[in-house]
């Protein structure tokens, strides 16, 4: 398996450290690049990021046999747009957005008869910084990648997809779109919008700045995933909103179990809740190709 032209749709973090690992593992030959940012393309390059800047998507897509779409959620449906003209018949298309069904649809309504292209996935991996200049080649490395594949995607288009990041350390797996989603909002969406909330809560107060100042690491630890991106979390809770607004549900049922038990002052109530998800959290344990420390998208 061996790639003569990447084209790299979106010169960041995910992007930039997809095409290092390719070029590091010796599958690619030659990297185009395009993002909306010319400053950014620019440094991708001085970088050895990219082997060429490109002044649009279609640009950088031409030739290409392999397509890595690595924009924001948002940015998808125009991204297909521009591409669909240029993109081979038999070239490989991919992104790495953290929402599906939202992707796929915008690449049903825009692709055309390229849409057998597309291999939709999901590498759970990242930092806690973005931008081209903490792209690495080992980024994927030990993480789990989920492919969401099409009822029109060939046999070899899919094995290729899990060969590609099977191949730059990537544990991968298959879901459905929509389960997909409703895991995602469960294990990932919700958990940074609960982040978010505790902070803004915090720092709504008029003591916010000095209990903040006191904060030990189980603020830390808690709130790391408030720092991340807000306009890739913009756009990831919108474009998941129903199933994200599922799990608030949820959580806020939780919720009203504990202000109850504390109302009533029952200890005992108290104590068995938190006891349940002692008991469940510590038998938990992250599952190989999971491990990640990503606070951007993950």
């Amino acid at each position: 398996m061996k790639f003569e032209r990447l084209a790299l749709i979106g010169c960041g973090l995910m992007g930039g450290s997809f095409a290092l690992a390719l070029r590091e593992a010796g599958l690619v030959q030659h990297i185009t690049g395009f993002s909306a940012s010319e400053k950014t393309r620019q440094r991708a390059l001085e970088l050895g990021v990219i082997d060429q800047a490109c002044r649009s998507v279609a640009e950088a897509v031409q030739g290409a046999d392999l397509v890595l779409l690595a924009v924001p959620v948002g940015a998808m449906h125009s991204s297909f747009a521009a591409l669909r003209d240029t993109l081979s018949p038999g070239a490989l298309l991919m992104d790495v957005g953290s929402t599906k069904c939202d992707v796929i649809s915008a690449a049903q309504a825009t692709l055309g008869e390229r849409l057998s292209c597309f291999v939709p996935a999901h590498p759970i991996a990242g930092k806690e910084v973005a931008g081209i200049e903490h792209a690495e080649a080992s980024l994927y490395q030990a993480r789990r990648t989920i492919l969401t594949p099409l009822p029109q995607n060939s046999i070899r288009h899919i094995q290729t997809a899990s060969e590609v990041w099977t191949a730059i350390g990537s544990h991968v797996s298959h879901m459905t779109p929509e389960a997909h989603d409703a895991t995602f909002a469960a294990v990932s969406h919700l958990p940074h919008l609960l982040a978010f909330a505790a902070v803004n809560a915090l720092t709504a107060q008029p003591q916010g700045a000095a209990f903040l100042e006191m904060a030990g690491p189980g603020f830390r630890d808690f709130s790391r995933i408030a720092a991340s991106d807000a306009s890739v979390w913009r756009d990831i809770l919108s474009a998941n909103q129903s199933e994200v607004l599922t799990q608030m549900a949820h959580f806020r049922a939780a919720l009203d179990q504990f202000e109850n038990t504390l109302k009533q002052g029952d200890t005992a109530a108290l104590q068995q809740l938190i006891q349940q998800a002692s008991d469940v959290r510590s038998a938990w344990t992250l599952q190989a190709g999971n491990a990640c420390n990503k606070a951007s998208e993950d």
